[in-house]
């Protein structure tokens, strides 16, 4: 269904290809995971796939891609448009109309789908991403993970023969991206649908998937396989890989299910080994890093948060959790001032972020939203670096030695646009903490980070809190959330309704649950290092035994890549329009 012969990829300016000696086909009806560290060039081989690449993007394209037996070189996206559908890692550059029903109906209506088909396949689709009662809702009201449904279920009502998905449950809470991927698991085994998808939470797909498709990196040729054994040497695993690993399975599991089965003697292993406590850092500040007394938040007409009652020391981890629209992004947009509180209290290292002028803010907080083209400006990563260290008054080259710390290889003479989601994630982030603020915010920080720049940034913020900064984080990354916090805060409706330790919080609920916590239930153990420790015949005189946020000693990978960007931007520069306010996410 899908032909790649030789194929290399060569943007305009850079100094090594994207892509290169790609030679492989994907049969009809499978789903191919493609894997691989930040920057390899995966989103470039999927815009290959849909003629995004070179047609949008520019650069030069030798070898061949076919799909369906259509050349994408002379076929423009427009032309395979019956055949592909693909979904982007931003849903917004995907939207054309105003409204959620409106956005599921264009591509059919641009097809000239029947008006009677087009109706029914709009409430099927409703129906399987549940989005129903948002069918009147405007796209711009919706929280990032509707929007990223919203754009899934635009694909799937024309029903393309291939689906060309760029991580799509990168911004779903955990149960609907269960959802999701059952949805293409039943268009994969009943409808014969080829799937080819990108993503870095490896843990949610890696079960469903036919095949997996590695781009290792530093000019090594892909390597297209069964599951376990292209994960068995890929510098990218998930827990369920890596634990197994450490037991020493064979063949791998790739399910909570089968390594729950063989992990018996694991438990016998690890015996009464105590599980080490959750990390805690001593406050030594006399005001709160945040303090939110009976907030509440309107948007328009709608109220979004409830009598919100949340204190966060300094120096301390806390992440918010919660199904999609619950509020978490709200509640941190209300702490930089974006939002007003309309009821109750919010205190920000003992100042109202509302009443405060952006520079001065930007001393107290700094927010790195979820769409980091949010905070980027300047036309090179360079240039981002340099105004970062003036607007923070940090010296200079701070925010660059950031940035090569947690993903090095990136160019400073790349324009932001042109970096991969992950990349641009990272510079933003560098761009925030070069003002070390007391209080740091992220919005789903991890989309498009491998699990070793993941476990970077995870360094770069336990060093934070360890020095007394205070982080609170939106995610639905339940992996990051045991390794990193401190304290969950569980949001539903615009309320909280759950706030303790991370591993009581946690392993209450299976949907927040970590791999590691499922395949060993009832024991207490959320992370891989935690088990690697106990299982150490000699631990190092005066080591402490790992806290679920400590990173693991060996890194799976360097997870630099060839440091080539994806150069699958919208084209947009992303500017905010008060400079020196954006280190606190924008003003209001």
């Amino acid at each position: 269904m899908i032909r790649f012969e030789q194929v290399e990829m060569v943007y305009p300016g850079a100094m090594a290809p994207a892509l290169r000696g790609v030679d492989l086909e994907l049969p009809e009806g499978e789903l191919t995971l493609l894997v691989g560290p930040s920057g390899v060039g995966k989103s470039t081989l999927l815009g290959a796939v849909c003629g995004l690449v070179p047609h949008f993007t520019g650069g030069t394209l030798t070898g061949r891609v076919t799909v369906a037996g259509r050349d994408t070189r002379t076929h423009r996206p427009r032309e395979l448009a019956d055949v592909v559908g693909f979904v982007g890692q931003d849903p917004l550059a995907h939207f054309v109309t105003g409204t959620v029903e409106d956005e599921l109906a264009y591509g059919m209506e641009s097809l000239g789908v029947p008006p009677p088909t087009m109706r029914r396949r709009v409430e099927e689709t409703l129906d399987l991403l549940g989005l129903a009662e948002l069918r009147d809702r405007a796209l711009g009201d919706l929280s990032g993970g509707q929007q990223q449904r919203v754009a899934i279920g635009s694909v799937l009502t024309t029903h393309p023969r291939v689906l060309v998905l760029d991580e799509p449950t990168s911004a779903l809470d955990p149960p609907a991206a269960e959802e999701v991927l059952a949805v293409l698991q039943r268009l994969v085994h009943d409808l014969g649908t080829t799937v080819l998808l990108a993503e870095h939470r490896l843990e949610r797909v890696v079960q469903y998937a036919d095949r997996v498709l590695l781009l290792p990196g530093g000019g090594r040729a892909p390597v297209l396989g069964d599951p376990a054994a292209v994960l068995a040497g890929s510098p990218v695993r998930p827990p369920v890989v890596e634990l197994g690993r450490l037991a020493g399975w064979s063949p791998l599991p790739l399910s909570v299910r089968d390594a729950r089965r063989r992990a018996a003697g694991l438990r016998e292993r690890l015996g009464e080994a105590p599980v080490p406590p959750a990390r805690r850092t001593p406050d030594t500040s006399p005001v709160p890093a945040v303090s939110l007394r009976s907030v509440g938040v309107r948007r328009g007409r709608r109220p979004v948060l409830h009598e919100v009652e949340l204190e966060v020391a300094a120096g301390e981890a806390v992440a918010l959790m919660g199904r999609n629209g619950a509020g978490k992004s709200t509640l941190l947009r209300t702490l930089v001032g974006m939002h007003r509180a309309t009821s109750g209290r919010v205190a920000v290292d003992g100042i109202d972020p509302a009443r405060t002028a952006p520079r001065e803010l930007l001393r107290h907080v700094g927010l790195v939203p979820q769409d980091p083209r949010d905070l980027l400006y300047a036309e090179t990563v360079g240039g981002e670096c340099e105004a970062a260290d003036r607007d923070a008054g940090a010296a200079p080259g701070t925010c660059r030695a950031l940035v090569d710390r947690l993903l090095p290889g990136i160019d400073g003479g790349t324009h932001p646009r042109d970096l991969s989601e992950g990349q641009r994630l990272v510079l933003a982030l560098a761009v925030v903490l070069a003002a070390a603020p007391p209080l740091l915010l992220l919005d789903e920080p991890t989309r498009g980070l491998d699990y070793a720049a993941k476990a970077r940034l995870v360094a770069v913020v336990r060093r934070l809190t360890g020095e007394g900064h205070a982080v609170v984080l939106a995610t639905h990354d339940v992996e990051l959330a045991a390794e990193l916090a401190d304290r969950v805060v569980v949001m539903a409706e615009g309320e909280v309704v759950a706030d303790g330790p991370t591993g009581e919080v946690v392993t209450a609920s299976p949907a927040f649950a970590p791999q590691v916590a499922k395949i060993l239930a009832p024991a207490g153990w959320l992370t891989v290092p935690q088990v690697a420790h106990a299982l150490a015949p000699e631990p190092r005189p005066g080591a402490r035994p790992p806290a679920p946020g400590d990173e693991p000693g060996d890194e799976p990978g360097d997870g630099s890549g060839d440091g080539s960007g994806d150069g699958s931007g919208d084209g947009s520069g992303g500017a905010v329009d008060d400079a020196p306010g954006r280190g606190t996410g924008g003003a209001a």
